[in-house]
């Protein structure tokens, strides 16, 4: 996994470490290994830890980091940020959500003309390339020409803040105010959470600056087309989140309906309830609840204690967490026909040993629902596998497409054999993009169909014509 997974930032009338801190806690879910807050004061000061904020973050880092009306913060999965440069601008902070595609390359050449890496950071990349430039809106505006992959950003600076989407717009990254504070965030759970009115999007390209008088678009650059990765509704973000004008909760209502329908039309299971893989599992649960009026029930207790299974760092954590975070109630289930609804199926591994777990508890039939298409390909922009022999649908159709329901509804028998479950069905591409309610061409559904939206940018600058003015 080589994701970084959530952004914020603010500027205020009143010194903001306490907004930061607290900002990062709602967006925890997106990134659970590290944690990192930089502020503007006197120059940049910054504190970054391994683990989760709450538990990381001392009262003394926040001491330390008082004093500054603006700054950011970030949550990760993979790098430590912000990351901080003294640079003819002057000192700035970054830190950024997505993944960069080309990032060896990138390195590679930019070693060869002198460059030096810390740690080989995709964080690096974003800033080297900036501070190289003549001011911050040239270095962002080089990025869209150099960088293929993924990126919602946000800077620090001596004069204020500064945020922007890839042009394709991958990974969400919403503007929020109130009378005394400007903010951006990955979510916009953070926002409304801190009693902040949700202003807008930023727009694919969008580059925009905050500060004490408000929100400055700065400039917009050219979007090809939009791919907002779709798995943010099923899976990624928080269900009190609204991303695009479509609230999270909506869109896994609409998923879960989509799955009821097509039990409705062929009529080939009887069951007494449908329960939810939790949490991600509830929207989409509660959606099949009220198309097929099968009584809703928890069939797992969740350990709030727990982090995300599928964001772990191997597949060892990854089951260890799934063990920790779920136990079966058997009263819910003894003798009972079983709908569980979950947003995708990976490996197969953790469906399988929750299935086993309810007959093992007493279950007599268990039907597995999935909001998403079978995932057959690597994510290349955001949190995901890294080999495509991990997906357990790649190994039924190896390198083939589902082409019609006749191939996924015998990748749904096999799969149902795997994981030892009386039957699993999928939402279809199709059905899934209706229920979402965007068009297809607004969204990136790379790991269901294989389509990379984009195509290879920053060939010139691979090729190593003139680094200052590619």
């Amino acid at each position: 996994m080589r994701d970084n997974c959530g952004v914020f930032g603010i500027y205020s009338h009143a010194p903001c470490v306490y907004d930061i801190y607290n900002a990062l806690d709602f967006l925890q879910h997106r990134g659970q290994q590290f944690c990192g807050i930089a502020i503007y004061h006197d120059g940049v000061k910054q504190v970054t830890h391994h683990g989760r904020v709450g538990y990381a973050f001392t009262e003394s880092d926040l001491q330390y980091l008082h004093g500054g009306r603006w700054g950011i913060g970030h949550v990760s999965l993979w790098e430590r940020q912000p990351m901080t440069w003294s640079s003819r601008m002057g000192e700035i902070a970054l830190a950024f959500s997505g993944n960069i595609i080309n990032a060896k390359e990138i390195i590679e050449s930019m070693k060869e003309r002198g460059d030096a890496f810390y740690r080989d950071y995709h964080t690096e990349i974003l800033g080297k390339i900036i501070i190289s430039s003549a001011d911050i809106v040239s270095g962002i505006t080089r990025l869209s020409g150099i960088v293929e992959g993924a990126y919602s950003l946000v800077i620090v600076t001596r004069e204020g803040v500064y945020a922007t989407r890839d042009v394709y717009g991958f990974r969400p990254l919403i503007l929020g105010r109130d009378e005394k504070r400007f903010a951006v965030s990955s979510e916009s759970r953070a926002l409304q959470n801190m009693d902040m009115e949700i202003v807008r999007d930023v727009k694919p390209g969008e580059i925009v600056f905050i500060d004490g008088e408000g929100f400055h678009t700065l400039k917009v650059l050219p979007s090809p087309r939009r791919a907002h990765c779709a798995f943010e509704w099923a899976y990624t973000a928080s269900i009190d989140s609204i991303i695009e004008g479509l609230y999270v909760q909506e869109a896994r209502h609409r998923l879960g309906v989509s799955l009821a329908e097509r039990d409705l039309v062929e009529k080939d299971i009887k069951a007494d309830i449908v329960a939810p893989v939790p949490m991600s599992g509830i929207g989409h649960a509660l959606g099949y609840h009220a198309r097929s009026s099968l009584p809703y029930q928890e069939v797992f207790l969740y350990n709030r204690y727990a982090d995300r299974s599928y964001t772990q760092v191997n597949q060892a954590a990854r089951e260890k967490m799934a063990k920790r975070k779920l136990s079966v109630l058997p009263y819910a289930v003894k003798g009972k026909s079983i709908v569980i609804c979950d947003d995708s199926i990976v490996r197969g591994t953790q469906i399988r040993d929750k299935v086993r777990e309810l007959k093992r508890a007493g279950a007599r039939e268990v039907h597995v629902r999935v909001a998403c298409p079978p995932l057959l390909y690597t994510c290349d922009f955001g949190v995901s596998t890294r080999a495509k022999e991990e997906l357990v649908a790649r190994h039924f159709l190896a390198d083939g497409n589902i082409e019609g329901m006749d191939d996924l509804k015998r990748l749904e028998r096999w799969i149902a054999k795997q994981i030892d479950a009386d039957s699993v069905k999928y939402n279809s591409i199709d059905a899934f993009v209706r229920a979402i309610g965007l068009g297809r061409n607004e969204l990136c559904l790379k790991c269901w169909d294989g389509l990379r939206p984009t195509q290879i940018m920053g060939e010139k600058f691979l090729k190593g014509e003139d680094y200052e003015n590619s």
